[in-house]
């Protein structure tokens, strides 16, 4: 079992993560764009892959954020 101070250095560290990821779903909806490791993915080149890869960038904020509240939180103990 990990200790209280592991799971707050861990959710503060996804916490920081989220809104770097924010800005990148935020970025790829506004100029069509989205950087993938050296290269970079536009919604006029193929918007099917385009709009996969902003839903992945969606569905991984979301996971991180239940992550990192949860971690802070500890909401799995309170059932």
């Amino acid at each position: 079992m990990t200790s209280g101070r592991e799971d707050m250095i861990v959710g503060a560290v996804a916490l920081v993560l989220l809104p770097m990821i924010a800005l990148r779903i935020i970025r790829g909806i506004r100029d069509g764009r989205l950087p993938i490791y050296r290269t970079t993915l536009t919604r006029a080149d193929n918007a099917g892959k385009f709009n996969l890869v902003l839903l992945l960038h969606i569905v991984s904020f979301l996971v991180v954020g239940y992550i990192a509240a949860d971690l802070l939180f500890d909401l799995r103990d309170a059932s």
